[in-house]
C-alpha cells in the first residue's frame, strides 16, 4: 500500500467570484503532485478543531505542512510588528496541534516555508516578523520578482546532515518569505543557511523524530527540477517506513 501523507490545508478568506463569495478550503496543486509522483497518497486536511489533531495523526503515514499566512507573534511572546502580514489563528492553533501530536506519535514530517515556522514556533523557538526591518544582515532577495518556478539563491548544506545526504553541499532554491527562523527551537538542528546567514532547513536533534524542515517552495519548482522532487520521495519513504 501507498504511504498515506496528511498535507495541511488552507482556507480562503475572501471572497472569489469564481466561488459565487464561497469560503473554500484547499492546498496547492503542486503538493499534491509531488507526493503523487512519489508513490504517495495525498490527504489534505482542512483546518480543524485542535482536539481533532490526534486523529488524523494516527490515520497517517506522514506530515507535510504548507506554507499560506504569517504565524502569530503571540505564539512565542511578542506583539505584532508594524509589518508583520495577515495571520490566521485558527489555522496556528490547529497546525500546532498537528505537530505536537505527530512529535507525540513519531510521524515523520517535511515542512515547507510556513511549515518550518510554525514547527519551530510550536517547539518553543522565534521567528523575525519582517526581514527587512528585523534582521539587519539581509543582503539577498527572499521575496523573489523571478517566476516561483526558478532558482533565484543558494542554500549552504552541512555535512553530516540528512539534507546533505540528499542533495549534497549546497542547492539553489526559490525563495518567498519575509519572515524567518530567529530562536531555534530545542530539538531543532539548522543544517542549511542562506548566503546571508538565515536558517533555510533544520532537522530534529533527536533520531527517534524524522523531520526535515524547508524555507523554500520545492512544490513550485518541479517537475524541471529533479533535485526538488527528492523531498517528496524523501518524506514518502520515511513514511513507508
Amino acid at each position: 500500500m501507498r504511504p498515506l501523507i496528511g498535507i495541511t490545508g488552507n482556507q480562503l478568506l475572501e471572497a472569489v467570484p469564481a466561488f459565487s463569495g464561497i469560503s473554500v478550503a484547499y492546498t496547492p496543486i503542486g503538493f499534491v503532485k509531488g507526493v503523487q509522483a512519489a508513490r504517495g497518497n495525498p490527504l489534505i486536511i482542512p483546518i480543524g478543531a485542535p482536539e481533532t489533531a490526534a486523529d488524523y495523526i494516527a490515520k497517517i503515514d506522514g506530515l507535510l505542512l504548507t506554507g499560506g499566512q504569517d504565524v502569530s507573534p503571540n505564539f512565542y511572546g511578542e506583539e505584532p510588528s508594524l509589518h508583520i502580514g495577515a495571520t490566521f489563528p485558527l489555522r496556528d492553533d490547529f497546525e500546532m496541534a498537528l505537530v505536537e501530536e505527530a512529535l507525540k506519535q513519531k510521524k515523520p514530517i517535511l515542512a515547507v516555508c510556513r511549515g518550518l515556522q510554525i514547527l519551530n514556533v510550536q517547539m518553543g523557538g522565534s521567528l523575525y516578523q519582517d526581514l527587512a526591518h528585523e534582521y539587519p544582515d539581509m543582503r539577498i532577495q527572499h521575496v523573489q520578482k523571478t517566476d516561483f518556478k526558478y532558482a533565484t539563491h543558494s542554500v549552504i548544506v552541512m555535512e553530516g546532515s540528512h539534507l546533505h545526504a540528499l542533495v549534497g553541499e549546497k542547492l539553489s532554491v526559490n525563495s518567498f518569505h519575509h519572515q524567518a527562523l530567529k530562536v531555534v527551537a530545542k530539538g531543532l538542528q539548522p543544517v542549511g543557511y542562506s548566503p546571508d546567514g538565515l536558517v533555510e532547513a533544520v532537522e530534529a536533534t533527536d533520531p527517534e523524530q524524522s523531520i526535515l524542515a524547508i524555507q523554500w517552495h520545492p512544490e513550485t519548482m518541479i517537475p524541471e527540477a529533479k533535485n526538488m522532487r527528492l523531498f517528496f520521495e524523501n518524506l514518502v519513504a520515511r513514511a513507508a517506513r
